[in-house]
């Protein structure tokens, strides 16, 4: 099992490498999305520890479309995401 996890880091790390030099001029963008998605799941981690302190059920799962969408759009997709959650609970 632990080689199979290995396996699969380094080939997501190969196709990283080649998306970049796909989009050569194009790296400063890749480069803020991939931190924008880390940043947003680092939020979204954070956002949903302070929530469950307080009792407040509306957490947010960490998922590729949450990730998709905070690396997307940024601290307004974080925004939208728990707007959308707490419009669900209404």
């Amino acid at each position: 099992m632990a080689d199979f996890g290995n396996m699969a880091a380094i080939m997501i790390v190969c196709v990283l490498v080649l998306f970049i030099g796909a989009f050569g001029r194009k790296i400063e963008w890749i480069i803020n999305f991939l931190l924008r998605a880390v940043m947003g799941a680092i939020g979204i981690y954070f956002l949903n520890g302070f929530l469950t302190a307080r009792n407040i059920s509306a957490v947010v799962g960490i998922n590729p479309i949450t990730v998709l969408t905070s690396g997307i759009l940024g601290f307004p997709g974080l925004i939208v995401l728990y707007g959308i959650n707490f419009f669900k609970m209404l």
